[in-house]
């Protein structure tokens, strides 16, 4: 099959998600709730949004069963629950920046490109972020999301301390250096120990980032090459559709302070772009982060994307999976090996890098991992064919799912390949004995039996 570069609406099937139902019609109409890509409606019968920190306390004590809402960007029904769901969108404020202490305290629905621009102004930077900005930061931070580069941490790696509230009001705060084992559990928590309020973060100061695209690099290259290829700049994005033996663009983010110099036209035998691209290449790069070499600052280039405006459509789904680093160039050529049943329900992949960390229920706990991410074409019923056979081709290699995207995993395969779920679950326990925040979700997968 030749290359087809082209964005192909989904004409008939909405998409479920991760052991849950599709759409639903318990709700009014005028009290549908559905995730950022439309594809999963949310069944809780009630929205709750405070307006302050001060009153989640007693609105989480009063509750029965209950999930935290951030911007909506999972594709599953992680946060969603049968009775309360509570958003924190206008839990949206910069509390501090701590200019002896390298940090910057926000409340947990602001998301990264609403404070970005005022931390740069002020001298700062985080040391990386995602392809989008329009996330929530403490939706993020529980789910292991990242952006790229062989030494850079997902974004909870960079959580100094959590503050949030359990089910019965108790307001907790646990510090990195302080607490321990109890803050390597709850940082990537999967929503299930209480309503985050406020996260610390490190910050650094501020840098400036270019990015330099190169186009149909041979997929020869990439596998006699992979570590040099991944770590060529800051942050590396591969693109691909897995046809033709070639990975369609590398995106190169460089901070201009450590390499000021311009790439060779030719890398590994890609070419340089000539142009902005968008990772699907034929369309607009409107919407896209400024490419072609040139400077800007961290949080106009690290994104894919720019923040003034919505990144999709919502046609779309999205999976995601974590191999360890050591295995990424055989899991990706078992991967190729499907591009033909692959290709017509796909959008894009992206393969990126994560640097290991510690949290009990990341996807790189204590492994530096790559991540081969699918962007389909909002097709459930053929996306979810697909899946169980790319797992099965990547469960040789340690595969471990993106927690806010759609996989099919069985639940006793998943907690196995999490040492210390164990240790989570009395976590959990011990900050919601009542299991107010347990859902479909947490059942059908850490709590299964």
């Amino acid at each position: 099959m030749k290359r087809k570069e082209f964005l192909k609406t989904s004409s008939a099937l909405v998409a479920g998600s991760f052991l849950s139902p599709l759409h639903h019609s318990a709700q009014s109409k005028e009290m549908v709730r559905k995730n950022w890509a439309g594809n999963y409606t949310y069944q809780a019968e009630h929205l709750h949004e405070p307006r302050s920190v001060e009153e989640i306390p007693a609105l989480v004590k009063k509750l029965e069963l209950q999930k935290p809402l951030g911007s909506r960007h999972c594709f599953n029904n992680i946060a969603d629950s049968p009775l309360n769901q509570i958003s924190t969108q206008h839990l949206n404020q910069i509390v501090e920046i701590n200019e002896e202490a390298k940090t910057i305290k926000v409340e947990a629905g602001v998301r990264y490109g609403d404070f970005a621009p005022e931390l740069h102004r002020r001298g700062y930077a985080l040391h990386n972020l995602a392809s989008l900005p329009h996330i929530s930061v403490a939706g993020a931070c529980v789910t292991g999301t990242h952006g790229s580069g062989v030494n850079n941490g997902n974004l909870s790696t960079a959580v100094a301390a959590l503050e949030f509230v359990t089910p019965e009001g108790e307001v907790v705060t646990l510090h990195r250096e302080k607490d321990g084992d109890a803050f390597n559990g709850a940082v990537v928590n999967l929503g299930s120990i209480g309503l985050i309020t406020k996260v610390t973060l490190d910050i650094q100061e501020t840098f400036i980032v270019r990015q330099d695209l190169f186009q149909e690099l041979p997929l020869a290259s990439l596998q006699d090459h992979f570590d040099e290829i991944m770590s060529s700049g800051y942050s590396v994005s591969l693109f691909t559709d897995w046809l033709n033996d070639q990975v369609s663009q590398i995106w190169i983010k460089r901070r201009v302070e450590e390499d000021t110099s311009d790439m060779e036209d030719d890398f590994y035998g890609a070419q340089a772009a000539t142009r902005d691209l968008h990772p699907i290449t034929r369309l607009s790069a409107e919407h896209c982060t400024e490419q072609l070499g040139v400077p800007g600052p961290w949080y106009e280039r690290l994104p894919h994307f720019k923040m003034g405006f919505t990144p999709s459509s919502g046609e779309e789904l999205q999976s995601e999976y974590f191999v360890p680093r050591r295995n990424a160039v055989d899991a990706i050529m078992a991967i190729e090996k499907m591009g033909d049943q692959i290709f017509p329900q796909l959008l894009i992949s992206e393969i990126r890098t994560i640097a290991a960390d510690s949290f009990w229920m990341s996807p790189c706990y204590q492994q530096d991992s790559v991540a081969i991410h699918f962007t389909w074409k909002q097709n459930w019923a053929e996306v979810q064919k697909l899946l169980p056979k790319i797992e099965a081709e990547l469960s040789p290699y340690g595969v471990r799912p993106h927690w806010g995207k759609l996989f099919t995993l069985d639940a006793k395969v998943l907690q196995s390949l999490y040492e210390k779920l164990a240790d989570f679950l009395q976590l959990t326990k011990t900050y919601d004995p009542q299991g107010k925040l347990r859902n479909a979700y947490l059942n059908d997968t850490i709590y299964a039996a």
